[in-house]
């Protein structure tokens, strides 16, 4: 019996031959991630247990992205918290305002992660680093304490789901419309503690932005991980980013997956999921009448530069309607610079929005676009839960830069067609 790409990482990084669904391993770590909400936590468990230095083979990366440029003297001190650990450990991948971007962005663009890698991260959408072919999960923020004084996590070997896509895309559908119609398909409790395996001849031609939008909402479904098969995609990507080496992997022909799925990417549609679930999927045409206050794009998921030359293609000449607050937060400074550049930032100025340092922001309800009480939010982020912007009684609506950039000048949810 063959083996999926998950089973061979962990395999790999647990010293096994084999490893099957259901096992517990002591994987060895090629990374670990902690951001400013996090990564406090486990600087003081790391204490708690003793733990002098970090352990050494695996990388520790720090990222300052949740609740900065500062927002009030609690994030500042948690920020601090990470300076002044970074300092005395000696940590080499710590990012600061100015430096850091949103840390499921920064790590891919900085060439941090690679295939056929083990890598955890206290953070639920460490599965983006699936889409180069890595094996990555988010955990609690006391298992990265451990892991950064051990180098390992305890793990259990999950089941794979094998996500087979077809067929070419219609205009402006993107990764974001795939995984939400996917996750519309299977619910947020479909892929429960599994591999989530994207492949097919849709994905081959799908660009690494896309893939990873991908992975990182494989969590939505309740997967453990979310994960492509390098390729010739995975490499030109690799090769632009570093020049280290690493060790791509690919499932057996004869592996074994809890269930197979078939999607035909033609019949997909711009997607958009409506409150308060990302499996509340439906095409943009049945949406409805739904007014807006706000819209906002950018995230882990969709703040990549393709992103933003999607959404600007759209509201370039056009301008955003009077009721809406168009919020644009590109992922990374370098993201942001490549915006100026290209006179992408002139396009959202002039089209009536604002920009943003790079920051999860909103997407949390933190800071930099938090919604009052009854106002409604098309955003590209991740999770459209209860309260996840602001109010309690706000609303968001997930859907890619396309949608999010026609709704903004729409003054309510609609797609790039019907602008005049």
């Amino acid at each position: 019996m063959g083996a999926t790409i998950t089973e061979k990482i962990l395999a790999a990084h647990s010293g096994q031959q084999t490893v099957r669904p259901g096992q517990f391993v002591m994987a060895e770590l090629d990374l670990m991630l902690g951001n400013d909400v996090t990564a406090p936590i486990a600087i003081e468990e790391f204490r708690k247990i003793g733990a002098k230095k970090l352990a050494g083979g695996a990388r520790l990366v720090l990222v300052a992205d949740h609740g900065t440029p500062n927002k009030d003297i609690k994030t500042a001190e948690q920020c601090r918290v990470m300076r002044e650990f970074s300092r005395e450990q000696g940590v080499q991948h710590f990012y600061d305002v100015g430096r850091a971007g949103i840390e499921h962005a920064l790590l891919p663009e900085e060439g941090l992660v690679a295939p056929g890698e083990c890598i955890i991260g206290a953070d639920s959408h460490t599965c983006t680093y699936g889409a180069v072919g890595a094996f990555a999960t988010g955990t609690g923020s006391t298992d990265l304490a451990v892991a950064m004084a051990t180098g390992q996590c305890w793990l259990r070997v999950p089941e794979s789901i094998k996500v087979v896509y077809r067929g070419e895309r219609k205009p402006w559908v993107g990764g974001k419309d795939l995984i939400l119609y996917t996750i519309g398909r299977i619910s947020v409790s479909g892929a429960l503690y599994q591999a989530l395996e994207f492949c097919g001849e849709a994905i081959e031609a799908l660009p690494m932005a896309d893939r990873l939008t991908m992975c990182n909402m494989a969590i939505e479904a309740g997967a453990k991980n979310g994960i492509i098969a390098p390729d010739a995609t995975t490499a030109s990507f690799m090769d632009s980013v570093t020049s280290r080496d690493y060790r791509p992997m690919a499932s057996d022909a004869d592996a074994e997956y809890a269930r197979t799925i078939e999607i035909d990417c033609s019949e997909i549609e711009l997607q958009v999921a409506l409150p308060a679930l990302p499996e509340k999927a439906r095409p943009v045409g049945e949406v409805g009448e739904v007014t807006i206050q706000q819209a906002v794009i950018g995230s882990c998921t969709n703040g990549r530069i393709e992103d933003m030359r999607a959404a600007a293609e759209i509201l370039r000449g056009r301008k955003v309607h009077p009721e809406v607050r168009l919020i644009v937060i590109p992922a990374t400074p370098r993201v942001q610079l490549e915006m100026v550049r290209e006179g992408l930032a002139e396009t959202f100025l002039e089209a009536g929005g604002v920009l943003s340092t790079p920051t999860c922001g909103p997407c949390l309800g933190y800071h930099m676009g938090v919604l009052a009480k009854g106002e409604r939010a098309v955003a590209t982020t991740n999770r459209n839960f209860v309260g996840r912007m602001g109010h309690q009684e706000s609303e968001v609506y997930l859907a890619g830069p396309p949608v999010a950039a026609a709704s903004a000048v729409l003054g309510r949810i609609g797609s790039p067609e019907e602008l005049p």
